[in-house]
């Protein structure tokens, strides 16, 4: 046991080593002089100075505004390369690497362009990197696309990016899916720090207030070795609104009504920058009836009201930044279970424990706001401490975080103030990197973070996982060197996981009736729900690529990584029903880590006229983890309490290809015609010398060839103060998905479909040409159109929850998803400059 303690904690020794010597050495380095970045942003055809651009330097969180001849000026800044990123509406966003050392200029040249390949991306990579630069696949969302797109959770808004999907239950219950992977493999982070919530969970969404969002990077593959167990399939960073720009007080007030269930959403946000010293609040609330479809109507259990809250307070001085975060999340998410009346066709609800008669939901309970008896309660408390010291010529970050998360779901409908299920996480992450000295174009970056977490689960009824506590130790190293034209970019990461999960044995409550947890002499007799289980899991993971630029216009790239993932609380330990799901979950203590090996290609071709992306990948995983429906031992249908299905986790080997397109031709700046196009396919290769049937032969909850083609034309209207205008229409296509696991009922086929959306919008200036506010109106299934989406949970909740017909009458086939919905958005932002110090 001691030497498997010792191989865990050996990253944490060697960044010890590499560290102490450089901090010693720089407490005796004295920089009284700290460098200035000054310079001058124009147009690049008409040479005038752009007032109002952002100058920022990603690596060190700062930021400033061009004033009205267009100069901006950055003090305090340490020695070293670093990038530099300009952004202005409506034109290219321009980066430059700058070598800070003194009085530097940097001067900058933007055009107004109908395209944007110049983003930079700070997710899992050893510095800020140009996306074009980088040999892994990577993605980003700007604020922009946010409020220009429709979307109901921070997930949903990402659900259109080539190679992004989601897994849903209704509107506001969404989970990432990257090329066909999902769930603990996909690390959510928010402002860079890892998101832990009960992530297994096939109903639990990411506890992030998506008004909060400013920007999201993904990362699709195992190439982000920044994190460890869990991000096998990819990142997904949702990055919040970051800190004003010196010398600046922002605002932002946003409201958004959607027509299809009523959703009523308001966020109000302000911060200031000033001397160094930065503040930042904002809060947030959203609620909704249930959604609706022509087939369905309206959608019984899919409701929701969150309310969420953050605040910041932050410090930038010549040693470095201190940020602190706070952030609360606070949801009323109801819990559907698609049971009807069998001769009106109209939902039902549950109203006694034992489930015999229901009653049926009027359309004033349907059209209502009100949070029904059974639902989920799910609170999420994040702190987190975000640190950059200056050593010298070379960085140390040093991230510290607790979060807190409790998932109540109530299923008890006479006792309904008693949860279910009472889940209570509590995580502690861990996050320490320095960054060596530039050394001949050479940027290192080593390692060490993790996480300790402690589960509690036994003041509910219903017990699904046991307790348990873990923790996470991961060492990594990171390096980024360029040869002229040449990119290349890798590392290695060794990664540890001391797993524990304890004994519950569970007897009748003499009160209620329901299970409860018992200890000590009362297990006598009692049931053994879970038995101790202690496992130490590891893994070995490293990723090496490269990009060369032919020309400005035209770059390949090409990247190969290995990832590692251990298997979470459910596959492990599951036994039980998850209320709100209709299963019965078993795991099994038999699994083994996953290990991929991905390769990835791709093409960025940037011209005038045209933006063209290709990205193409191969993935093999061995023990790839995966849930399918049980038969009996005697080949039967296995149901071990009636009324849920029940499901056991296994694993397989898995073979995963395929890749996205993306073209956008704009003959004319003003008109974008967007297109891309995601194919994934996924084989189940079966375990070593056995035959896989036909009906396995396929990976469950692949998503089908998803297609987006949009039309938009961009305006301006300077008679009535209008910028920034489009308009723009949009064809979203599902291929058919027959690729299945049909095996024991598991999966069924789902037909193909076109969806038709579109939109407006623009900002509205005053005399000044200040925004005075921006509105936008969008409209997702314009038609109409009912259909199933292949990764929607409510495709498999049947109608009739006493006799579910068969699958050839398209009532009784499951639920559809959202019909017609319009969006309202008007956005209010502010800007104003501050007095300065005397």
């Amino acid at each position: 046991m001691m030497l498997k303690i010792k191989i865990l904690a050996l990253p944490i020794y060697v960044l010890a080593i590499l560290l102490i010597p450089q901090i010693l050495l720089a407490n005796h380095i004295d920089n009284p002089n700290p460098s200035v970045l000054t310079g001058k942003v124009i147009d690049a055809n008409t040479h005038k100075p752009l007032a109002g651009a952002t100058v920022t330097i990603p690596d060190l969180k700062l930021g400033v505004i061009t004033n009205d001849n267009g100069d901006y000026e950055i003090k305090g800044l340490p020695i070293g390369n670093f990038l530099v990123e300009v952004k202005f509406v409506g034109y290219a966003t321009v980066t430059k690497n700058v070598t800070l050392k003194g009085n530097v200029t940097a001067n900058f040249s933007l055009d107004e362009s109908a395209a944007e390949i110049g983003e930079v991306v700070v997710t899992g990579t050893s510095k800020a990197t140009q996306i074009k630069r980088s040999p892994v696949p990577v993605v980003t969302v700007n604020h922009s696309y946010l409020l220009s797109n429709t979307a109901t959770n921070a997930i949903d808004a990402i659900a259109k990016i080539p190679g992004v999907q989601t897994v849903t239950t209704g509107p506001n219950v969404s989970k990432p899916i990257i090329r066909g992977l999902g769930y603990n493999r996909i690390l959510t982070l928010y402002d860079g720090v890892r998101q832990e919530g009960q992530q297994w969970g096939d109903e639990h969404g990411i506890e992030i207030d998506q008004f909060s969002v400013d920007r999201v990077e993904v990362i699709k593959g195992p190439a982000s070795l920044s994190y460890g167990s869990d991000a096998l399939a990819g990142v997904v960073n949702l990055i919040p609104t970051q800190p004003a720009p010196e010398g600046k007080m922002i605002g932002d007030v946003l409201l958004n009504y959607q027509t299809n269930n009523k959703f009523i959403g308001g966020s109000a946000m302000l911060g200031a920058t000033k001397n160094g010293f930065e503040w930042m609040a904002r809060v947030s609330h959203k609620q909704a009836v249930d959604y609706q479809n022509k087939v369905d109507g309206r959608v019984f259990g899919t409701a929701f009201r969150e309310t969420d809250a953050n605040a910041s307070l932050g410090l930038h001085r010549k040693w470095g930044y201190s940020h602190l975060n706070l952030v609360l999340f606070d949801d009323l998410q109801e819990i559907p279970d698609g049971s009807r009346d069998s001769a009106t066709w109209k939902f039902t609800r549950q109203i006694t424990e034992i489930d015999t008669v229901r009653q049926i939901v009027s359309a004033h309970d349907l059209n209502s706001y009100a949070i029904e008896k059974l639902h989920q309660h799910v609170q999420h408390a994040r702190v987190y401490w975000s640190n950059n010291f200056i050593l010298g010529e070379s960085r140390l970050d040093v991230n510290l975080g607790f979060q807190n998360s409790r998932r109540r779901e109530y299923s008890h409908p006479e006792l309904f103030t008693i949860p279910g299920l009472d889940l209570q996480l509590q995580t502690y992450t861990y996050d320490v990197k320095y960054h060596f000295p530039s050394l001949n174009n050479w940027d290192l970056t080593a390692g060490v973070n993790g996480m300790y977490q402690n589960n509690t689960v036994t003041n509910g009824t219903d017990f699904v996982i046991p307790n348990y506590h873990q923790f996470d130790v991961g060492g990594f190293i990171l390096g980024k060197k360029t040869f002229g034209k040449l990119d290349i970019a890798g590392g290695a990461r060794i990664d540890g996981r001391s797993f524990n999960n304890q004994a519950l044995y569970t007897d009748a409550n003499p009160v209620t009736g329901f299970d409860m947890a018992v200890y000590g002499a009362d297990t006598v007799g009692a049931q053994k729900v879970f038995s101790a289980y202690k496992h130490n899991f590891s893994g070995f993971s490293g990723s090496i690529g490269a990009t060369y630029n032919f020309t400005e216009k035209l770059s390949v790239k090409a990247n190969l990584s290995r990832g590692y993932r251990a298997p979470n609380i459910a596959e492990l330990s599951a036994n039980g029903v998850h209320p709100g799901t209709n299963i019965y979950q078993i795991g099994s203590d038999q699994l083994k880590p996953e290990f991929s090996l991905q390769q990835d290609v791709g093409l960025v071709y940037s011209s005038k006229y045209a933006v063209i992306q290709v990205s193409l990948f191969n993935n093999v995983i061995n023990n790839y983890i995966y849930n399918q429906k049980l038969s009996s031992v005697n080949g039967g249908d296995s149901v071990i309490v009636q009324g849920n299905q029940t499901f056991k986790f296994v694993a397989s080997k898995a073979n995963l290809w395929g890749g996205e397109l993306s073209v956008d031709l704009h003959p004319i700046k003003q008109l974008h015609f967007e297109n891309s196009l995601s194919v994934v396919n996924a084989i189940n290769k079966g375990v070593d010398g056995k035959a896989v049937a036909d009906s396995e032969r396929y990976l469950p909850l692949i998503p089908p060839a998803h297609g987006i083609s949009e039309l938009r034309y961009n305006f301006t209207l300077p008679k009535m103060n209008i910028k920034n205008a489009f308009v723009k229409v949009q064809l979203e296509y599902f291929a058919t998905q027959n690729r299945i696991f049909s095996a024991y009922g598991t999966e069924t086929p789902t037909p193909g479909y076109a969806l038709l959306n579109g939109g407006i919008g623009g900002s509205v200036l005053n005399k000044k040409g200040e925004v005075l506010f921006n509105l936008f109106v969008l409209g997702n299934n314009l038609l109409n159109l009912s259909y199933w989406d292949h990764l929607s949970r409510l495709k498999y909740f049947y109608g009739d929850y006493k006799n579910p017909g068969p699958n050839d009458n398209p009532r009784e086939h499951g639920i559809y998803n959202m019909g017609r919905n319009i969006s309202i958005k008007i956005d209010f932002p502010l800007s104003y400059n501050l007095k300065k110090s005397i």
